[in-house]
Protein backbone atom coordinates (compact mmCIF):
# COMPACT_ATOMS: atom_id res chain seq x y z
CA UNK A 1 0.00 0.00 0.00
CA UNK A 2 1.59 3.11 -0.67
CA UNK A 3 0.55 6.84 0.46
CA UNK A 4 -0.50 9.08 -2.48
CA UNK A 5 1.40 12.75 -2.08
CA UNK A 6 -1.08 14.61 -4.97
CA UNK A 7 -2.39 13.74 -8.16
CA UNK A 8 0.16 16.20 -9.46
CA UNK A 9 3.21 14.27 -8.06
CA UNK A 10 1.79 10.97 -10.25
CA UNK A 11 2.08 12.96 -13.60
CA UNK A 12 5.18 14.82 -13.01
CA UNK A 13 6.51 11.23 -12.18
CA UNK A 14 5.34 9.63 -15.88
CA UNK A 15 6.51 13.35 -17.16
CA UNK A 16 10.00 12.74 -16.21
CA UNK A 17 10.01 9.19 -17.06
CA UNK A 18 8.71 9.88 -20.86
CA UNK A 19 11.16 12.96 -20.81
CA UNK A 20 14.09 10.54 -19.87
CA UNK A 21 13.45 8.23 -22.71
CA UNK A 22 13.02 11.19 -25.17
CA UNK A 23 16.49 11.89 -23.96
CA UNK A 24 18.02 8.66 -24.78
CA UNK A 25 16.40 8.21 -27.77
CA UNK A 26 17.56 11.57 -29.42
CA UNK A 27 21.00 10.44 -28.14
CA UNK A 28 21.23 7.75 -29.72
CA UNK A 29 20.24 10.08 -33.22
CA UNK A 30 23.09 11.59 -32.47
CA UNK A 31 25.35 8.46 -32.13
CA UNK A 32 23.67 6.74 -34.94
CA UNK A 33 24.22 10.09 -37.38
CA UNK A 34 26.68 8.32 -39.61
CA UNK A 35 25.60 5.08 -40.01
CA UNK A 36 24.22 4.45 -43.13
CA UNK A 37 20.39 4.36 -43.68
CA UNK A 38 19.68 4.98 -40.16
CA UNK A 39 16.09 7.44 -39.61
CA UNK A 40 15.80 9.06 -36.42
CA UNK A 41 13.80 7.75 -33.84
CA UNK A 42 11.80 10.29 -31.27
CA UNK A 43 8.75 9.51 -28.98
CA UNK A 44 5.38 11.21 -28.80
CA UNK A 45 4.03 11.20 -25.30
CA UNK A 46 1.39 14.55 -24.73
CA UNK A 47 -1.45 12.43 -25.61
CA UNK A 48 -0.81 10.29 -23.34
CA UNK A 49 0.15 12.30 -20.60
CA UNK A 50 -2.84 14.01 -21.55
CA UNK A 51 -5.09 11.25 -21.32
CA UNK A 52 -3.95 10.17 -17.91
CA UNK A 53 -4.35 13.87 -16.64
CA UNK A 54 -7.97 13.99 -17.65
CA UNK A 55 -8.20 10.41 -15.95
CA UNK A 56 -6.67 11.73 -12.92
CA UNK A 57 -8.76 15.00 -11.96
CA UNK A 58 -11.73 14.13 -14.01
CA UNK A 59 -15.14 14.90 -12.07
CA UNK A 60 -17.38 12.43 -13.69
CA UNK A 61 -20.48 13.98 -12.26
CA UNK A 62 -19.49 17.20 -14.09
CA UNK A 63 -18.97 15.57 -17.48
CA UNK A 64 -20.92 16.58 -20.72
CA UNK A 65 -21.83 13.72 -22.49
CA UNK A 66 -21.62 13.95 -26.36
CA UNK A 67 -25.07 14.17 -28.27
CA UNK A 68 -24.94 12.11 -31.33
CA UNK A 69 -27.68 13.41 -33.34
CA UNK A 70 -27.41 11.40 -36.38
CA UNK A 71 -26.52 7.95 -36.70
CA UNK A 72 -23.38 8.44 -39.25
CA UNK A 73 -21.81 10.00 -36.28
CA UNK A 74 -18.08 8.95 -35.40
CA UNK A 75 -18.62 7.65 -31.82
CA UNK A 76 -16.03 9.49 -29.32
CA UNK A 77 -13.10 8.15 -28.22
CA UNK A 78 -12.98 6.24 -25.25
CA UNK A 79 -10.27 7.93 -23.01
CA UNK A 80 -8.01 4.89 -22.40
CA UNK A 81 -7.25 4.39 -25.70
CA UNK A 82 -4.03 6.81 -26.01
CA UNK A 83 -2.64 5.59 -22.84
CA UNK A 84 1.07 4.78 -23.83
CA UNK A 85 3.51 6.37 -25.83
CA UNK A 86 4.22 5.76 -29.59
CA UNK A 87 7.39 5.84 -30.90
CA UNK A 88 7.87 7.01 -34.56
CA UNK A 89 10.20 8.05 -37.02
CA UNK A 90 10.85 11.54 -37.61
CA UNK A 91 10.32 12.27 -41.51
CA UNK A 92 10.87 15.27 -43.22
CA UNK A 93 14.47 15.62 -43.32
CA UNK A 94 16.59 15.58 -46.18
CA UNK A 95 18.22 12.10 -46.90
CA UNK A 96 22.27 12.27 -47.52
CA UNK A 97 23.66 10.07 -49.99
CA UNK A 98 24.20 6.96 -47.38
CA UNK A 99 20.19 6.99 -46.95
CA UNK A 100 20.98 8.72 -43.16
CA UNK A 101 18.35 11.18 -41.99
CA UNK A 102 19.77 12.30 -38.85
CA UNK A 103 20.31 16.42 -39.13
CA UNK A 104 22.38 16.99 -35.99
CA UNK A 105 21.03 20.97 -35.76
CA UNK A 106 17.74 19.37 -35.11
CA UNK A 107 18.76 16.46 -32.22
CA UNK A 108 20.85 19.04 -30.79
CA UNK A 109 17.98 21.61 -30.47
CA UNK A 110 15.72 19.07 -29.81
CA UNK A 111 17.84 17.99 -26.65
CA UNK A 112 18.17 21.42 -25.67
CA UNK A 113 14.44 21.60 -25.70
CA UNK A 114 13.63 18.36 -23.85
CA UNK A 115 16.49 18.96 -21.29
CA UNK A 116 14.62 22.47 -20.43
CA UNK A 117 11.31 20.69 -20.33
CA UNK A 118 12.92 17.80 -18.10
CA UNK A 119 14.47 20.70 -15.49
CA UNK A 120 11.06 22.49 -15.59
CA UNK A 121 9.52 19.15 -14.49
CA UNK A 122 12.30 18.84 -11.40
CA UNK A 123 11.31 22.84 -10.52
CA UNK A 124 7.38 21.72 -10.52
CA UNK A 125 7.84 18.52 -8.55
CA UNK A 126 10.27 20.17 -6.11
CA UNK A 127 7.61 23.29 -5.51
CA UNK A 128 4.67 20.64 -5.41
CA UNK A 129 6.68 18.98 -2.15
CA UNK A 130 7.81 22.24 -0.92
CA UNK A 131 3.82 22.89 -0.32
CA UNK A 132 3.66 19.82 1.99
CA UNK A 133 7.01 21.04 3.51
CA UNK A 134 5.02 24.30 4.74
CA UNK A 135 2.13 22.51 5.61
CA UNK A 136 3.68 20.08 7.86
CA UNK A 137 6.09 23.23 9.36
CA UNK A 138 3.40 25.31 10.27
CA UNK A 139 1.41 22.12 11.58
CA UNK A 140 4.71 21.73 14.17
CA UNK A 141 4.52 25.18 15.43
CA UNK A 142 0.31 25.25 15.97
CA UNK A 143 1.23 22.56 18.93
Amino acid sequence: MSIEISKTHALIADALDYRAARQDMIASNIANADTPYYKPRDIHFQEALITKRNALYSDNDAQLELAQTDPKHLTPKSASSATKATLYFRDGHMARNDGNSVDIDVETTEMSKNSIMFNALIMANKKDGAIFKSVIDASAKVN
